[in-house]
């Protein structure tokens, strides 16, 4: 492995992790041109760990005209993505590469933008601005490794550290609280004590964050299959970021059925429903997960005998998770099937193959295409939330094994469960039974559906043409 020296400290970067000939090329054009220039941020921190990616951002001393130039001049195309903030993307062999020029900021009035930006020549000023000390090391490949706030030992012992005054860096920018809260459950790490107290004490300035920016956060703790842990350990954090959150923290059940309060239950959900799929929980069942019971304390009731009851919470929890991840932007890719699944999470079926279909038939409505994808997460959210409720109920996750086993067969014979899989159309329909276009054409195509579901008639057009004249009405 070569081994470089910088600034007392030393970098080791394994053979396979030096950085693409892209942004060798973006480097040597700004430095063949008499500037400075580094490779800096993510690529660096994720090298360090042994799984740097292909995003690659470089820091400069070349103000971003002249980086704009030179980079074109090198035959590379060029966006101005951000000048205001002295940042243009070079697009050398197919890959973009951000370029910025070194620059500190001035006060953030707003919690989020920096007042003014005033561009700088020392490298060390532009690191001293960053979130967190793994986020501010530069690198090149000549100099070796520049790491002025210990980032490579915060790396080596797992820790997130805010870089200078944890409470300024928090208040310049209040998402760095969440994105602390990201890097700590995305790494595995351990937040530093003052940097902890610093995400308490403004994990309120979120409320005057851009909800779309919030939700770009939230999603990425998500994703890392981890937000149950983030639930648990940073609860400030999440309820700040999801308001509706809040009111279920030490929000008692009263159900023999349950030894968590709501709170608690989710983030175990969350974590259940990663363990029950290996860790490759789809983001719809990592989101409804997170917000399958986000309604139970509005539609909490108590019987005479002082037991808790919560009717018509998957309905309400799905009408409220679809206004929370409308307001933080998500893709409605997910939103849609985490909604259905939210909606569905807490319904009995009997375990049979014509049960199996008449789900499939409930989730092409709204989830067309993914209806059996959506179908095995539902089972899986099913068992999650069995295992994290109490010991006797939490036998039922292993009942569900017999619900994924129908489905899996099922789908192994090809199914029908939607009026667009029939072996007739609506044109057919109208002839066999003499009606005009209108809604009449769709009853029979859904009692023909249903007859096929059943099992009454094969999926066959000249015996559903017989069965449909048969018994039209």
């Amino acid at each position: 492995m070569p081994r470089c020296k910088a600034s007392g400290r030393t970098a080791v970067l394994s053979d396979s992790l030096v950085p693409p000939s892209y942004a060798l090329s973006v480097l040597d054009a700004i430095e063949g041109a008499g500037y400075e220039a580094w490779i800096v941020g993510g690529w660096v921190r994720d090298a360090l760990r042994g799984s740097a990616g292909h995003d690659v951002d470089v820091t400069t001393s070349a103000p971003w005209q002249e980086s704009a130039r030179i980079l074109r001049a090198a035959g590379m195309a060029v966006v101005e993505t951000g000048t205001k903030h002295g940042t243009v993307t070079a697009i050398c062999e197919g890959h973009p590469v951000e370029v910025t020029t070194f620059r500190v900021e001035g006060s953030y009035s707003d919690h989020r933008h920096p007042d003014e930006v005033r561009f700088v020549q020392d490298v060390k000023e532009d690191l001293a601005r960053r979130d967190l000390t793994i986020n501010a090391m530069a690198w090149h490949p000549i100099r070796g490794m520049l790491d002025p706030f210990g980032g490579q030992q915060d790396l080596e012992s797992g820790v997130v550290r805010a870089v200078g005054n944890p409470s300024v860096r928090f208040e310049e920018d209040a998402l760095r609280v969440l994105r602390a809260v990201r890097f700590c459950v995305r790494l595995g790490f351990s937040i530093e004590q003052g940097t902890q107290q610093a995400l308490l004490d403004k994990a309120h300035l979120l409320r005057g964050v851009a909800s779309e920016r919030i939700g770009q956060e939230l999603d990425a703790i998500v994703r890392s299959g981890r937000v149950g842990t983030a639930l648990l350990e940073q609860p400030e954090v999440m309820c700040q970021a999801v308001p509706e959150l809040a009111a279920a923290r030490g929000f008692d059940q009263r159900s023999v059925y349950h030894i968590y309060d709501v709170y608690e239950h989710i983030a175990h959900v969350c974590n259940a429903a990663q363990a029950f799929t290996a860790g490759l929980a789809v983001p719809e069942l990592q989101w409804a997960a997170l917000l399958h019971d986000v309604a139970k304390p509005a539609t909490y009731s108590q019987d005479v005998e002082g037991h808790g009851h919560f009717f018509c919470h998957p309905a309400e929890g799905a009408r409220m998770a679809r206004a929370i991840m409308r307001r933080l932007a998500l893709s409605s890719d997910v939103a849609v099937p985490a909604c259905e699944l939210i909606r569905l999470h807490d319904e009995r079926m009997p375990a049979t193959a014509l049960a199996v279909r008449q789900l499939l038939a409930r989730l092409s409505h709204k989830c067309a295409g993914r209806e059996v994808s959506v179908a095995f997460s539902l089972f899986d959210l099913r068992r999650a939330d069995a295992v994290s409720k109490c010991p006797s109920v939490a036998s039922w996750a292993s009942e569900l094994d017999r619900y994924s086993a129908l489905l899996r067969d099922e789908v192994a014979r090809g199914p029908v469960y939607s009026v667009r899989q029939l072996a007739v159309s609506g044109a057919d329909v109208m002839r066999a039974c003499g009606l005009p276009a209108g809604p009449g054409v769709g009853m029979q195509l859904d009692m023909l559906l249903n007859a096929v579901m059943e099992g009454e008639v094969p999926n066959n057009r000249n015996a559903l043409l017989r069965w449909l004249v048969g018994n039209a009405r």
